[in-house]
């Protein structure tokens, strides 16, 4: 039987076996892993997320990677029903038609497609569409809205029979999944196979710069195996054939990096961003292993200040909720001290609602029990939505409840805003 975790011995960019722990975490259960059996839950096993940088090539990453089978079975996030996400696939799309002006009727092809949210804006400008997605009730989706999707993993042979039956991709993306793989060379290789010699691949992921700045903990949980910046990557792409020819960052999932890549030698500029990305990156020192080492320690603080009020709240006989059954909960949770603190999480998630959060046995309830049961106070667990969540929640606010906002740092917002901790 295939061992549900294995360990990496060397960077997933460069194989180099000289990679260093430099953040260290509590082990956290598989995030999108619900249950009605309060024993399964209880006993769900936890595996590790410790953070890794390699000190030859500076990138970011987690070595204990999960087998793709239990972490994409039962995955049960939706990118078409996450807040902002429509909206800014549609931009993304128009953008990218643009920067790559492919043909009538081109080929766009999504590497980790999820529901298909991301092609639709381009079938609707009259491209043809594919994805590719592991996750069979999230690929199921996109089939059944109309955006023809295959439910694998992306493959060398996948990538060569997509080439074959459909030819060469003039666009192809990889959203909030580039950093999903834990063969990226693989990856980059089904990307120089299936690109047209003029087409453009187009990748999103959190941007390793961004997760240091905001205290980012909840980013880091097990599909996320790379926290990437962009020094590394120009170099892994360089050895896959591939060029890195533009880096924006975006506010999206607060703080993410667009990359623009094309094979070798396609003909475009490289654009000033890459190297002013990299410059900062210098001057910040993004690839010095002490300055990892510094997230950590701030991390430490921040656990021993939330865990200090949770308990104090539980002494004081307060009750505490989550909100948002999301996929950085596992991670917040068991990071910032808060385990055994929450009573209940409310979402209306129709495949999370009524069942038990793996290895901590919470239920979870819809969201108007926030109302009707008044908690204390309501941890956010959908640290993304946080403002949102507090804007459209005022009454629950106004009735003497209070939200509790983990990231960047631990603070309490009342009725009249932020409360002196």
């Amino acid at each position: 039987m295939t061992a549900i975790v294995t360990r990496r011995t060397s960077c997933r960019l460069c194989d180099s076996k000289n990679v260093e722990r430099v953040v260290n975490l509590e082990p956290i259960p598989l995030s999108e892993n619900y249950t009605t059996d309060p024993s399964v839950a209880a006993q769900a096993p936890r595996f590790p997320i410790d953070v890794y940088m390699c000190a030859d090539c500076g990138h970011v990453q987690q070595l204990d990677v999960i087998d793709p089978k239990f972490l994409w079975d039962s995955y049960t996030y939706y990118s078409g029903e996450a807040k902002g996400m429509p909206e800014h696939f549609g931009q993304m799309s128009d953008k990218f038609i643009r920067k790559a002006e492919p043909p009538a009727g081109a080929l766009v092809i999504d590497i980790g497609s999820n529901d298909g949210s991301l092609l639709k804006p381009f079938k609707n400008a009259g491209y043809r569409v594919l994805g590719i997605d592991p996750a069979k009730d999230a690929a199921q989706r996109a089939n059944d809205a109309g955006i023809p999707t295959i439910t694998s993993l992306m493959t060398l042979d996948l990538a060569k029979k997509i080439r074959e039956e459909h030819g060469p991709a003039h666009i192809i993306c990889a959203f909030n999944v580039f950093a999903h793989a834990d063969d990226l060379g693989e990856i980059a290789e089904c990307v120089r196979i299936m690109l047209a010699p003029d087409g453009l691949f187009f990748f999103e992921a959190q941007y390793l710069m961004d997760i240091i700045d905001g205290v980012l903990i909840a980013t880091i949980f097990h599909e996320h195996m790379s926290h990437h910046s962009v020094k590394p990557m120009v170099r892994f792409l360089d050895q896959h054939g591939l060029e890195l020819v533009a880096a924006e960052r975006a506010r999206i999932q607060h703080g993410s990096l667009i990359g623009t890549v094309q094979l070798k030698g396609g003909g475009r500029p490289v654009e000033a961003s890459v190297q002013q990305l990299v410059a900062l990156e210098d001057e910040r020192r993004l690839d010095d292993l002490d300055v990892l080492r510094a997230f950590d320690a701030k991390l430490k603080q921040l656990r021993e200040q939330t865990a200090g009020l949770a308990s104090k709240w539980r002494n004081e006989g307060k009750t505490i909720a989550g909100y948002g059954a999301a996929r950085s909960g596992p991670t917040l949770i068991a990071q910032l001290g808060l385990a055994g603190t929450i009573d209940f999480i409310v979402d209306d998630h129709p495949q999370k609602v009524g069942k038990l959060a793996s290895g901590d046995g919470i239920p979870i309830v819809p969201t108007a029990e926030l109302l009707k049961r008044m908690p204390d106070y309501a941890v956010i667990l959908a640290w993304v939505h946080s403002q949102k969540i507090i804007e459209s929640n005022q009454e629950y606010l106004n009735n003497g409840g209070h939200f509790v906002v983990l990231c960047p740092e631990t603070r309490v917002v009342g009725r009249d805003g932020d409360i002196k901790l």
